[in-house]
């Protein structure tokens, strides 16, 4: 159980350090929810933000500022329900 408990918050940690981007406005609206959200994200939700930061980083400020939808193999519950989370800031 331990071994489990340590493993997630290893994965955590490293997504949150692969959430640190170049683009300045999208750095700090990915830290703040970490800040606030994440020591509680669940698996799948980790895998939907794993999705996202693939986005080059214009398109991943335009979906997090609702200036574009996710569509294509974005546009699946997980990811659009993290998205949902993560413009509600």
């Amino acid at each position: 159980m331990i071994a489990e408990v340590e493993h997630w918050s290893l994965a955590r940690r490293r997504l949150r350090w692969r959430a640190r981007r170049g683009l300045l406005e999208n750095d700090l609206i990915l830290s703040r929810f970490f800040e606030t959200h994440g020591d509680d994200l669940t698996a799948s939700q980790m895998v939907a933000v794993e999705t996202l930061l693939d986005l080059p980083e214009d398109e991943l400020l335009d979906v997090l500022l609702a200036r574009a939808d996710v569509r294509g193999a974005l546009d699946v519950p997980d990811v659009r329900a993290l998205v949902q989370l993560l413009r509600a800031g």
